[in-house]
C-alpha cells in the first residue's frame, strides 16, 4: 500500500453559528488507497467530518492539506439516501454528472457503460427507481459517483437503510470494487461490524466536542470473505472497536489517545 497520505487534517475544528462544537482539535492522516471507516455515537461529528473533506462546510480553525494536487484530486460523495431522479432511467441517472460537467455525449456514453458492467447493472440500464429494490438503487447511487472516476470515494452510511443479507452483499461487492480499483474511502457507519470487515484503519469518534478516541488497525489480509466474518480475529477487533465505542459514549469530555 502507497504510505503517501491523500489528505491529512490538521487541528481542525467546526464551530457553528449556534456555538454547537461539532469538531475540537481533530487530527487524522489517511494514506492513498487506504479504506477507513468512522464509527461513533449520532452527533459525534462523522458525518461533519465528510462534507468538511468535501469542501460543502468549511472549518472553523485548523485545516485540510492534500496530497494531490487540485487537477489531480478527484472526489465522489455517495450519501445515506440514493437520491435517483425518479423519471429518468438507471443510465440517465448515472449519466448526470457528466452531463453537468459538459462531458461529450460519446465519451459520457463510455464511461456510463464501463460502469454499470462494474457495478453489475448492465440488464437494469432502462428500468426507473420506482422498479428497483433498495439495494439495487444503492448501487445506482454508488455508480453515478463512480461515473466520474474519482480517487477518493466519501461515502455518508450508504448502507443504513438496508436488510442485513442485502447489506452482507453490498459490503463484499464494494471491496471488491475498492480492491481492483484502490481508491482512498473514508466511509461513516454506525455498524461496528460493517466497519471492520470492510476496513484498514477504523476511527471511533467521541461527542461533546466531537474527535477521534481510537484509531484501530484492522491487521488482517484482503480479499475478506464470509470465512473472515466468522474468524476469532474477526470477532476480537469488533470486541475492541465495540469496548473503545462503550468507554467514548460512558465519558464523553474524558476520554483521549
Amino acid at each position: 500500500m502507497n504510505h503517501r497520505p491523500a489528505l491529512t487534517l490538521n487541528y481542525v475544528s467546526k464551530v457553528y453559528p449556534n456555538g454547537t462544537v461539532a469538531l475540537q482539535d481533530l487530527n487524522l492522516a489517511i494514506p492513498e488507497a487506504q479504506f477507513v471507516s468512522i464509527v461513533g455515537p449520532s452527533g459525534c461529528g462523522k458525518s461533519t467530518v465528510l462534507r468538511l473533506i468535501a469542501g460543502l462546510e468549511r472549518v472553523s480553525s485548523g485545516s485540510i492539506d492534500w496530497g494531490l494536487t487540485p487537477q489531480a484530486r478527484k472526489l465522489a460523495f455517495v450519501f445515506q439516501e440514493a437520491a435517483l431522479m425518479p423519471w429518468a432511467n438507471v443510465t440517465e441517472n448515472i449519466r448526470l454528472p457528466l452531463k453537468l460537467a459538459k462531458i461529450p455525449q460519446k465519451d459520457a456514453h463510455s464511461l456510463v457503460e464501463k460502469t454499470l458492467a462494474l457495478v453489475g447493472l448492465e440488464k437494469f440500464e432502462r428500468s426507473y427507481p420506482r422498479e428497483l429494490s433498495g439495494g439495487m438503487k444503492m448501487r445506482v447511487s454508488i455508480a453515478r459517483a463512480l461515473v466520474t472516476q474519482p480517487n477518493i470515494l466519501l461515502m455518508d452510511e450508504p448502507f443504513g437503510a438496508l436488510d442485513e443479507i442485502t447489506r452482507s452483499k453490498l459490503n463484499s461487492d464494494l471491496l471488491d470494487l475498492w480492491h481492483q480499483q484502490r481508491w482512498t474511502v473514508v466511509f461513516v457507519t454506525h455498524n461496528i461490524y460493517e466497519a471492520v470487515y470492510l476496513s484498514n484503519r477504523v476511527l471511533v469518534m467521541g461527542i461533546n466536542p466531537g474527535r477521534i478516541v481510537a484509531d484501530i488497525e484492522i491487521d488482517a489480509p484482503y480479499p475478506r470473505s464470509e470465512s473472515f466474518r466468522t474468524s476469532s480475529v474477526y470477532s476480537e477487533y469488533c470486541r475492541e472497536v465495540s469496548q473503545s465505542l462503550a468507554i467514548a459514549m460512558n465519558h464523553p469530555q474524558t476520554t483521549g489517545f
